[in-house]
């Protein structure tokens, strides 16, 4: 049987924000799921951040499709000079590695597959569809300590990522590692 072919599309700044529709089903699909766990109120956050974060400068949407059918996405932006992303972390950070400058870091705040369309490309693909081009010098996501995300550090791993950090991005949330890819 042949393999399926991954199609990728990209959008920037708005346009990111009229493909709603492709990505909260994934949303819903695959967040549910552990370690994330999410609900109602997370799936009300996320709609609220993503309607926000679209305006940022640059921010991109990358979506992946197998057979037609969504099967993935990824969308992040460049950190901006006033970002909170590094002082949200546990460890103190030298302010040479905090400064950001709109083009420096990547910041991915989703990075998500269909559970049974793990393990083909499909998250290595989304990832660099998302940075192409930008001309950043290195990206940056969190990714859950959980057991069952385990697989996620594993792929960042070995993609290059290092942890440099841990954070809780509030009282109630759950604690992230920080990891950071020097491109």
């Amino acid at each position: 049987m042949a393999k399926s072919a991954i199609e990728v599309e990209r959008w920037e700044g708005l346009e990111c924000a009229a493909q709603l529709d492709i990505v909260l089903p994934m949303y819903k699909w695959i967040w549910v799921e552990p370690p994330y766990r999410e609900g109602p109120r997370e799936i009300a956050e996320f709609v609220d951040r993503f309607a926000q974060e679209v305006f940022l400068p640059r921010a991109r949407l990358v979506v992946a499709r197998v057979d037609g059918q969504p099967a993935g996405y990824a969308f992040g932006y460049p950190l901006p000079a006033d970002t909170g992303w590094w002082k949200a972390m546990d460890e103190e950070v030298t302010p040479e590695f905090a400064t950001e400058t709109g083009r420096r870091t990547l910041g991915i705040v989703e990075l998500a597959v269909r559970a049974e369309r793990r393990r083909q490309g499909i998250a290595a693909r989304l990832h660099g569809e998302l940075h192409a081009g930008l001309g950043v010098e290195r990206v940056t996501l969190a990714v859950r300590t959980e057991a069952e995300a385990a697989p996620a550090h594993a792929a960042y791993a070995s993609w290059g990522y290092r942890r440099v950090g841990q954070w809780r991005p509030g009282e109630d949330k759950p604690v992230s590692d920080i990891m950071l890819l020097a491109l």
